[in-house]
């Protein structure tokens, strides 16, 4: 919560009730206990809100799937370039094979002995 620990909590709490007083200190703690109370049926009205407007699909959103703290973007790059199909992506895998040496001769052999047309790169 916004980095504050319980132990900088209770040094705040301690500042106020010397600043306020003890005359002033119930009136306060009634104000911030009220201030809550609003916010937390702000928060509540809002998801009952949604609910009322998405239907019974709200409550079978996985809401930890949305949370945008486990999101990693090495993760979301690799999972956009990579198929989810994994018969796509062994396929692939197998698909593309390491040129070697004696691939590589072989081909310049048949571009010299004119076999091949030559690799033209504006064509591609």
């Amino acid at each position: 919560m916004f980095g504050l620990t319980f132990e900088k909590l209770l040094i705040i709490g301690v500042i106020a009730a010397f600043l306020l007083g003890p005359e002033r200190l119930p009136l306060y703690a009634a104000k911030l206990g009220q201030f809550t109370r609003s916010l937390r049926d702000f928060a509540n009205g809002a998801k009952d809100r949604m609910r009322d407007e998405m239907g019974p699909e709200f409550d079978e959103v996985d809401w930890k799937k949305l949370d945008p703290r486990q999101y990693d973007p090495r993760r979301i790059i690799r999972e956009a370039l990579l198929d989810d199909d994994t018969a796509t992506a062994t396929a692939t895998a197998t698909a593309i094979k390491p040129v070697t040496e004696s691939a590589y001769a072989q081909r310049q052999r048949k571009l010299q002995a004119g076999a091949l047309p030559p690799f033209d790169s504006e064509s591609t």
